[in-house]
């Protein structure tokens, strides 16, 4: 019966609640370490998938290749600047055609030409 008497001042002492925040503690630990090994893993797969994907044809304009005619003029309709303020910052805009002049991305491969590399004579 004399140990139920040791228990009785561990508790009163406090002991209970060094014991709980020390758990408490770890399991924070053991949650924040689970939550970075799950960023990872996220951040992982999406760059995996950005590798997998082929290259986008986009051009400085940032318009697809498909907005570009055989000449490279960019006919897609963006917004054009036509007022600014004292700061020198657009405040009025109006359409207008994009003025790029070339696109000068990635090319598809059914525009690529290759040599042969075998001499055949």
């Amino acid at each position: 019966m004399n140990w139920i008497w040791w228990v009785f001042a561990f508790f009163m002492a406090g002991g209970f609640a060094t014991v709980a925040e020390t758990g408490r503690k770890a399991m924070r630990t053991r949650h924040k370490r689970k939550m970075e090994r799950l960023e990872l893993v996220r951040r992982e797969r999406l760059e995996l998938e950005a590798a997998q994907r082929s290259p986008e044809p986009v051009c400085g304009c940032t318009h697809h290749l498909a907005k570009h005619d055989k000449q490279g003029r960019c006919h897609e309709a963006v917004q054009v600047p036509t007022a600014w303020d004292a700061e020198k910052k657009p405040v009025a805009y109006e359409p207008g055609q994009c003025t790029c002049q070339q696109y000068v991305g990635p090319q598809p491969l059914s525009q690529v030409y290759a040599e042969e590399l075998t001499d055949r004579a």
